[in-house]
C-alpha cells in the first residue's frame, strides 16, 4: 500500500504526522515545535491566503483549532492557548499554505509573553532554511509519528 501524503506548500507531511483529519482540515505535529504540544491546523486544499479560504473551510479550520487547543491544553497541563496565523510573507508566513499554529501555554514559559511571536517567527525561518536546503530536520519521524500517535488518542 501507497504511503498517504497531504500537502504544505511544496513540502509533503506523511499521515503519520498527521493525529486529526476532518472533511476540509488537518491537523499535525511540527517538526520545530516552539513549546511542547506546539501543533498545525491546514485546510486539505491547498490555500495560501486566508482571504481565499471558503466560508466552509474558515470555519471547520477554526472549529477544529478549538477542538484540538482545548484537548492539548489539557494534555500538557497547560493554562492557556496561543492561536496563530501568518497571512502573507510580510506577516512571516514561509510556507505559502494557510495554517494555524497552537500552542499550549504556562505562566513562566516566557519571560515577556508575546516572545512567543518572535520565537514563531525564528523557527518558520530555520524549518525553510533546512527544509530549503533539504538538511535533516531537528526531529525525526518516528519521534514526530510517536506524538501524533499520543494525539490521536485524544481524539479516538
Amino acid at each position: 500500500m501507497a504511503a498517504h501524503y497531504y500537502p504544505f506548500g511544496k513540502y509533503k507531511i506523511s499521515e503519520s504526522e498527521v493525529f486529526y483529519t476532518t472533511q476540509l482540515s488537518f491537523a499535525f505535529v511540527n517538526i520545530s515545535p516552539v513549546r511542547p504540544g506546539h501543533v498545525l491546523v491546514c485546510p486539505k486544499r491547498e490555500v495560501k491566503r486566508f482571504a481565499d479560504l471558503t466560508a466552509d473551510e474558515t470555519c471547520d479550520l477554526w472549529l477544529t483549532a478549538q477542538k484540538i487547543g482545548r484537548q492539548l491544553e489539557s494534555y500538557h497541563n497547560a493554562s492557556s492557548l496561543t492561536f496563530g496565523i501568518q497571512d502573507g510573507p510580510q506577516a512571516g508566513q514561509t510556507v505559502p499554505h494557510v495554517h494555524i499554529h497552537i500552542i499550549p501555554r504556562k505562566g513562566g514559559d516566557f519571560d515577556n509573553n508575546d516572545d512567543i511571536y518572535d520565537e514563531i517567527d525564528l523557527k518558520e525561518k530555520q524549518l525553510k532554511r533546512r527544509l530549503d536546503d533539504e538538511e535533516r530536520p531537528k526531529r525525526s519521524l518516528e519521534v514526530m509519528a510517536a506524538e501524533a500517535g499520543e494525539y490521536r488518542k485524544l481524539f479516538s
